[in-house]
């Protein structure tokens, strides 16, 4: 068994400031976004300028921050926050739902669409390998705030979490973050430095986070609030993670079926190719 490192919460107390590493996580995934996207709207004929890549993180950012806090509001806890509404306010002390966040950015990237003149599927391929990262660091936030844990297990690195009683627990905060950070990102920024045909990357990350999504929480304990919802073992996270994988698998086949060989342009790399569409 592993010790839990007791981190503080708290980052930094600055007067009557206080700053929690949970929030400098958020903001260090939209860093490495907007980092990661200007370089690659920097390479030749990318088709997207720096400007663009700025607009795209301040609208995911916001549609990241009020879709999760919504989602989770609405998917996860919904009497506990109408019974205390100013908990809402409270997004320090987690309580976000990620099928929440990604639904308030899918509504910001067809917003953007709007208003750069691309389509729908062009802005979300293009963002799809620029968020595993902040997947990643907001589940390290996870774990610094000692949530999320997962089921009593015996493995070697298993863990007695501070709010989680006396028996030693899966980390699987940490899980995701490998999963869902490290992994994640190798596969979404590999497969699309190469062209790819319209709408595949979007359907990747739809299916490559659903799956791991769905296999974590097999050791994850569920929301208390929930409990399992069907079966023994179907929680909350794979009934909401289900159609992201049926999604993804869709869009592939659609991606490739619809011009296998002729439009294999990503618009996360040439501009060019985004003419022949």
């Amino acid at each position: 068994m592993l010790t839990y490192p007791q981190i503080d919460p708290v980052a930094l107390t600055l007067g009557s400031l206080t700053i929690h590493w949970y929030g400098l996580m958020y903001l260090l995934g939209f860093g490495a976004a907007w980092w990661l996207g200007r370089a690659r709207a920097n390479a030749p004929n990318s088709g997207w300028t720096a400007e663009q890549v700025g607009d795209m993180i301040f609208y995911g950012a916001l549609g990241a921050v009020l879709g999760g806090r919504l989602g989770y509001i609405l998917f996860y806890d919904l009497p506990t926050y109408l019974d205390s509404p100013l908990k809402m306010l409270r997004i320090w002390e987690g309580g976000m739902s990620f099928h929440g966040g990604m639904l308030g950015v899918l509504v910001a990237m067809w917003l953007l669409g709007r208003k750069t003149g691309k389509s729908f599927f062009q802005v979300t391929d293009f963002l799809a390998p620029l968020v595993p990262i902040g997947l990643g660091a907001g589940r390290i936030g996870n774990f610094i705030n000692g949530e999320l844990w997962g089921k009593v297990s015996d493995v070697p690195w298993a863990m007695v979490f501070p709010h989680g009683g006396t028996l030693p627990r899966h980390p699987s905060q940490l899980y995701q973050a490998l999963l869902e950070g490290l992994i994640f990102f190798l596969i979404l920024w590999f497969y699309s430095r190469k062209p790819r045909p319209t709408m595949a990357v979007s359907g990747l990350f739809l299916l490559c986070y659903g799956l791991f999504r769905f296999v974590v929480e097999f050791v994850r304990e569920p929301d208390q609030q929930l409990g399992y919802l069907a079966f023994g073992w179907l929680t909350m996270g794979q009934v909401l993670s289900a159609p992201m994988i049926a999604g993804g698998i869709g869009l592939l086949v659609w991606a490739y079926s619809k011009s296998p060989k002729t439009e294999v342009g990503a618009p996360t790399l040439t501009a060019t190719k985004q003419k022949r569409r």
